[in-house]
């Protein structure tokens, strides 16, 4: 079938379409109610001949040009198709989709009330429990904030604590009242815990008994402590300061906002309760151009940030514009939380004042944001399709074919994210099969864990060929470079004040001078990886030297027989004795 027929052909239902080029590499993904009339919009079909329609924008009416196959699938509503798109653009990263990564789930503190002896717990999950009193959500601060209401306020403070036969030490240390055998009562237990609550919702005042604590441990000389309180002033100071809106009226609003200046977005979350905003964030959005659809990037922001936060304590979102699927996505929250959410564009004000600070805000980060032009070098460098702006890195460890493992190191927006990093046992026997092994898991996650812009290895050809077929099997939109040292009579060669390295792409090989910044920083992320793979490596190599029960003299007797630990792994017990009985 033609591709004129499929556009013809398209039926009226709704559902999710995807554009794929002549390579079958797939160029885009959206959603519509009426699947005919949505792609018929994208075409002007003359004479069997398909051009882009003349009312697209030069991004999209340049990737109009590039189609060459259209698929689709077919759902129930367009809630499921809704959800559906959103799931595959994180799955595929589709080239002309803007991707958003913005999948945090953001941990609350719990109160329950069901309990006698209630306690500050933290939690992720949000059940609907009348009895459950949640404060937040938080971005950060979270442990310190209940540390120090700890600190202050008798709680009880472990939940072990309670089912405790006799007085703990922080009865002793009068941090405690000592529920569990008795010493206090239900009645003024509560009257405590609502000393507790007013800090929860004044974090100022928190700040505020800190800052007098720390004075009067610097006062005597118990600078350490007085330290330890000084860094959690700072963490809740950065949740205090958002609570400088303060209005009479108690709204319950989440506020988002976006804002594109130089091929970069912003998109800024503000969450008010009770007429206070409690906590706020911002996610960097990524693009190669500042033709953005910022209904496309709304609808993706919301439904990314509600299906894993649910609307607690909700009235209504707050957006700076009116959106074609506000329905849809009312739709959504209502399916999945039973809750009745307006989306609101106001225009005047209260509610257009909190708009209008959160888009300052918006413009305050993106002007402070320093960009990181080397992305772009080095795109323009390696012939990549995409501006590597988050880059995944991979290496593996082992020795002598035991304690395989690999790494894996993240890298966006001029920083190493720590908390993305990820490390795997391999099972394979030399480093193309590791390196297969290791990347075929990570593609398995795409559905979890969104692909990046570049996967880089440390490698060569044989790697990238490695890759580039897993990534043509899972469909997803990366590029992929290995960086290798220069081999001499087979051996890698180390110049002295620096290595040569190899770059390499898919039909690229390049060899840039050893001072060059693009060089540069790609060694930097080929060396983290290195790194984080061969602490992983040795770790794993001293619990299994753990095992080993000898003492150190009979180690070192058995090393200078088998010559590594992992020889002495694969001997014979009975012959290990022998070697231990020789004089």
């Amino acid at each position: 079938m033609t591709l004129v027929d499929k556009i013809k052909q398209m039926p009226p239902n709704s559902g999710i379409y995807q554009y794929f080029d002549a390579q079958s590499k797939i160029l885009y993904i959206g959603k519509a109610k009426n699947l005919k009339k949505r792609v018929k919009s994208y075409f002007n079909i003359k004479d069997n001949i398909v051009l882009p329609a003349q009312n697209l924008s030069p991004r999209i009416s340049n990737m109009v040009q590039k189609i060459d196959d259209i698929k689709t699938i077919l759902v129930n509503n367009e809630h499921d198709a809704l959800i559906l798109e959103n799931s595959l653009i994180k799955q595929l990263k589709p080239k002309y989709n803007i991707l958003l990564r913005d999948d945090k789930t953001y941990p609350y503190i719990l109160i329950d009330k069901e309990v006698d002896f209630p306690r500050l717990e933290i939690v992720r999950k949000i059940d609907n429990n009348k009895n459950f009193l949640y404060f937040g959500p938080y971005s950060s601060g979270i442990k310190d904030i209940i540390d120090s209401i700890y600190e202050f306020i008798p709680l009880v403070q472990k939940k072990s604590c309670i089912n405790a036969k006799e007085a703990c030490l922080f009865y002793q240390i009068k941090r405690c009242y000592a529920p569990c055998v008795g010493k206090i009562s239900k009645e003024e237990y509560a009257k405590i815990l609502l000393n507790a609550i007013n800090l929860l919702e004044n974090p100022n005042k928190l700040i505020h008994m800190l800052n007098d604590k720390m004075q009067n441990l610097a006062k005597d000389l118990r600078f350490e402590e007085a330290n330890i309180l000084k860094h959690r002033i700072q963490k809740i100071k950065q949740i205090a300061n958002v609570n400088v809106v303060d209005l009479a009226k108690l709204y319950n609003f989440d506020i988002f906002t976006i804002l594109t200046m130089d091929n970069k977005s912003v998109l800024v979350k503000m969450f008010m309760r009770d007429g206070k905003i409690t906590f706020s964030d911002y996610y960097f959005i990524h693009h190669n151009d500042n033709d953005v659809n910022l209904d496309y990037l709304y609808t993706q922001a919301l439904i990314s940030h509600y299906k894993h936060n649910p609307p607690l304590k909700l009235d209504s979102i707050l957006l700076p514009i009116e959106l074609e699927s506000k329905q849809d996505i009312m739709d959504f929250l209502y399916f999945n939380f039973n809750k009745k959410i307006k989306i609101l564009a106001p225009k005047n004000g209260d509610k257009k004042n909190l708009i209008d600070l959160a888009l300052k805000n918006a413009k305050n980060i993106l002007e402070n944001n320093k960009e990181n032009k080397i992305a772009e070098s080095i795109k323009s460098l390696l012939s990549l399709e995409n501006i590597p702006f988050r880059i995944e890195v991979f290496d593996t460890s082992h020795h002598s074919g035991s304690n395989s493992v690999g790494g894996m190191v993240v890298f966006e927006d001029n920083n190493f994210v720590k908390n993305s990093y990820r490390k795997y046992l391999l099972q394979g026997n030399d480093e193309y099969s590791q390196m297969q092994e290791m990347l075929t898991r990570r593609a398995k996650d795409f559905e979890l864990v969104p692909p990046p812009d570049l996967w880089l290895l440390d490698g060569g050809k044989g790697q990238i060929n490695i890759a580039l077929e897993i990534l043509h099997s899972s469909g997803a939109n990366v590029d992929v470079v290995a960086i290798a040292k220069e081999k001499i009579d087979y051996k890698a060669h180390r110049a002295k004040g620096g290595a040569k390295d190899i770059l390499r792409s898919k039909n690229l090989e390049i060899h840039l001078d050893k001072n060059d910044e693009r060089l540069l920083f790609l060694q930097k992320l080929r060396d983290e990886a290195h790194r984080y793979a061969i602490a992983f490596h040795r770790k794993k190599k001293t619990n299994s030297i753990k095992n080993l029960s000898y003492t150190p003299s009979q180690l070192k007797k058995l090393l200078n027989y088998f010559g590594s630990f992992e020889n002495i792994n694969k001997a014979n017990k009975e012959f290990i004795k022998q070697i231990l009985r020789q004089k």
